[in-house]
Protein backbone atom coordinates (compact mmCIF):
# COMPACT_ATOMS: atom_id res chain seq x y z
CA UNK A 1 0.00 0.00 0.00
CA UNK A 2 1.54 3.76 -0.95
CA UNK A 3 1.45 6.30 1.69
CA UNK A 4 -1.41 8.83 2.20
CA UNK A 5 -1.77 11.57 -0.22
CA UNK A 6 -1.58 15.00 1.70
CA UNK A 7 -1.95 17.10 -1.20
CA UNK A 8 -5.66 15.92 -1.51
CA UNK A 9 -8.13 16.35 0.87
CA UNK A 10 -8.56 13.36 2.87
CA UNK A 11 -12.06 12.22 1.51
CA UNK A 12 -10.12 11.51 -1.55
CA UNK A 13 -7.66 8.77 0.33
CA UNK A 14 -10.63 6.73 0.61
CA UNK A 15 -11.87 7.11 -2.86
CA UNK A 16 -8.16 5.97 -4.41
CA UNK A 17 -7.37 3.64 -1.46
CA UNK A 18 -10.74 1.34 -2.38
CA UNK A 19 -10.06 -2.10 -3.51
CA UNK A 20 -12.82 -2.83 -4.67
CA UNK A 21 -13.01 0.18 -7.58
CA UNK A 22 -13.91 -2.31 -11.36
CA UNK A 23 -10.98 -2.23 -13.19
CA UNK A 24 -11.13 -0.12 -16.54
CA UNK A 25 -10.92 -2.86 -18.37
CA UNK A 26 -14.36 -3.86 -17.32
CA UNK A 27 -15.52 -1.23 -19.15
CA UNK A 28 -16.78 -1.23 -22.72
CA UNK A 29 -15.41 1.55 -24.96
CA UNK A 30 -18.26 4.37 -26.50
CA UNK A 31 -20.23 3.58 -29.62
CA UNK A 32 -22.79 5.68 -31.62
CA UNK A 33 -24.81 4.11 -34.31
CA UNK A 34 -25.97 6.94 -36.74
CA UNK A 35 -29.17 6.59 -39.58
CA UNK A 36 -29.17 8.56 -42.54
CA UNK A 37 -31.70 7.95 -45.15
CA UNK A 38 -28.43 6.24 -47.27
CA UNK A 39 -27.29 3.79 -44.66
CA UNK A 40 -26.16 3.90 -41.22
CA UNK A 41 -22.69 5.04 -39.27
CA UNK A 42 -21.24 3.20 -36.38
CA UNK A 43 -18.30 5.47 -34.25
CA UNK A 44 -16.50 2.91 -31.82
CA UNK A 45 -13.91 4.97 -29.27
CA UNK A 46 -10.59 3.71 -30.08
CA UNK A 47 -8.05 6.04 -28.53
CA UNK A 48 -4.91 4.91 -29.41
CA UNK A 49 -5.33 1.78 -31.90
CA UNK A 50 -4.62 1.45 -34.96
CA UNK A 51 -5.88 -0.75 -38.06
CA UNK A 52 -3.75 -3.34 -37.39
CA UNK A 53 -5.57 -3.68 -34.29
CA UNK A 54 -9.25 -4.61 -35.95
CA UNK A 55 -11.25 -7.72 -37.26
CA UNK A 56 -14.17 -6.57 -38.48
CA UNK A 57 -16.24 -9.05 -40.67
CA UNK A 58 -19.76 -10.45 -41.06
CA UNK A 59 -20.36 -13.67 -39.26
CA UNK A 60 -22.38 -16.74 -40.74
CA UNK A 61 -25.51 -15.35 -39.09
CA UNK A 62 -25.06 -12.00 -41.25
CA UNK A 63 -24.58 -9.95 -37.94
CA UNK A 64 -21.26 -7.41 -38.12
CA UNK A 65 -18.85 -8.49 -35.43
CA UNK A 66 -16.57 -5.78 -34.29
CA UNK A 67 -13.38 -7.18 -32.42
CA UNK A 68 -10.37 -4.52 -31.02
CA UNK A 69 -7.73 -6.10 -29.54
CA UNK A 70 -4.45 -3.93 -28.69
CA UNK A 71 -1.36 -5.99 -30.42
CA UNK A 72 1.20 -3.93 -28.99
CA UNK A 73 3.15 -5.51 -26.60
CA UNK A 74 2.74 -3.78 -22.73
CA UNK A 75 5.55 -1.87 -21.31
CA UNK A 76 6.08 -2.29 -18.11
CA UNK A 77 5.07 0.74 -15.83
CA UNK A 78 7.29 2.42 -13.31
CA UNK A 79 4.96 5.06 -12.78
CA UNK A 80 2.50 5.17 -9.53
CA UNK A 81 -1.05 5.49 -11.17
CA UNK A 82 -3.39 6.49 -8.73
CA UNK A 83 -6.03 5.52 -11.06
CA UNK A 84 -5.64 4.20 -14.91
CA UNK A 85 -8.63 3.95 -16.92
CA UNK A 86 -6.56 4.58 -20.19
CA UNK A 87 -6.97 0.74 -21.13
CA UNK A 88 -8.59 -1.51 -23.94
CA UNK A 89 -6.78 -4.69 -24.09
CA UNK A 90 -9.88 -6.46 -25.79
CA UNK A 91 -13.01 -5.62 -27.35
CA UNK A 92 -15.86 -7.54 -28.54
CA UNK A 93 -19.10 -6.70 -30.05
CA UNK A 94 -21.72 -7.74 -32.29
CA UNK A 95 -24.24 -5.76 -34.25
CA UNK A 96 -27.54 -7.45 -35.76
CA UNK A 97 -27.66 -5.82 -38.79
CA UNK A 98 -31.01 -4.63 -40.79
CA UNK A 99 -31.82 -6.39 -43.75
CA UNK A 100 -31.97 -3.23 -45.41
CA UNK A 101 -27.62 -2.81 -45.31
CA UNK A 102 -25.68 -3.82 -48.19
CA UNK A 103 -23.46 -6.62 -46.87
CA UNK A 104 -21.11 -5.96 -49.81
CA UNK A 105 -20.73 -2.54 -49.32
CA UNK A 106 -19.70 -2.37 -45.90
CA UNK A 107 -16.30 -0.13 -44.95
CA UNK A 108 -14.51 1.04 -42.35
CA UNK A 109 -11.66 3.42 -41.55
CA UNK A 110 -9.75 4.86 -38.21
CA UNK A 111 -9.20 8.22 -37.87
CA UNK A 112 -8.48 10.50 -34.46
CA UNK A 113 -9.26 7.77 -32.39
CA UNK A 114 -12.50 6.65 -33.78
CA UNK A 115 -13.18 4.31 -36.00
CA UNK A 116 -15.93 4.58 -37.97
CA UNK A 117 -18.30 1.58 -39.88
CA UNK A 118 -20.41 2.73 -43.19
CA UNK A 119 -23.00 0.50 -43.62
CA UNK A 120 -25.18 1.62 -46.79
CA UNK A 121 -28.71 1.10 -47.18
CA UNK A 122 -29.62 -1.10 -50.26
CA UNK A 123 -30.79 1.27 -52.74
CA UNK A 124 -34.26 0.36 -54.36
CA UNK A 125 -34.12 1.07 -58.16
CA UNK A 126 -36.99 3.20 -58.83
CA UNK A 127 -39.40 2.42 -61.38
CA UNK A 128 -39.96 4.91 -63.98
CA UNK A 129 -43.08 5.98 -64.04
CA UNK A 130 -43.58 8.32 -67.24
CA UNK A 131 -43.04 5.53 -70.70
CA UNK A 132 -44.95 5.77 -73.22
CA UNK A 133 -48.10 3.58 -73.90
CA UNK A 134 -48.65 1.30 -77.35
CA UNK A 135 -52.20 0.58 -78.74
CA UNK A 136 -53.06 -2.69 -80.01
Amino acid sequence: MYSRNFWFPEVFNDFFDNNNMAPARATAPAINVLETPSGYRVELAAPGMRKEDFDININQDGNLTIKMENHRKQEEEKSHYLRREFSYTTYEQTLILPDEVDKNKISARVSDGVLTVSLPKIQAEEQKVARQIGIE
